[in-house]
């Protein structure tokens, strides 16, 4: 259950460092053909929004890998659930907001995550 708790970190953690590269660096084009529904037009103009967005994203990600080499197990649980639990409510935020669609691409890894640690250590 360990191993599976942390895999699932590990890739809720890869999904917000692409999410972080996806608004950073690559707005303008890749982000064009992600987010179809915007109008072309917005992508520069909202480069700068988006950029510190990614940056956000960044910290989730960090976060989460952090969590994953603190030696003390109360602590590593504690910053994991943290860290899991913001991404949860961006994902129930970005679902109330956008669509329905960000909360099972972002939430519903971190929901998941969270009931396991919940259920392994507590």
């Amino acid at each position: 259950m360990e191993y599976l708790l942390k895999f699932l970190i590990i890739i809720i953690a890869l999904l917000h460092l692409y999410f972080m590269w996806l608004e950073m660096f690559a707005w303008t084009t890749v982000g064009k053909k992600t987010f179809r529904m915007l109008s072309p037009d917005l992508f520069e103009k909202t480069k700068v929004l988006a950029a510190n967005q990614g940056l956000y994203n960044g910290f989730l990600a960090a976060g989460l890998l952090w969590s994953l080499i603190i030696a003390d197990d109360v602590w590593s649980v504690n910053v994991s659930l943290f860290f899991l639990t913001c991404v949860l409510i961006a994902g129930l935020y970005g679902w109330f907001s956008v669509s329905v669609r960000i909360f099972y691409i972002q939430g519903l890894p971190a929901f998941i995550a969270i009931g396991l640690l919940l259920w392994q250590y507590f």
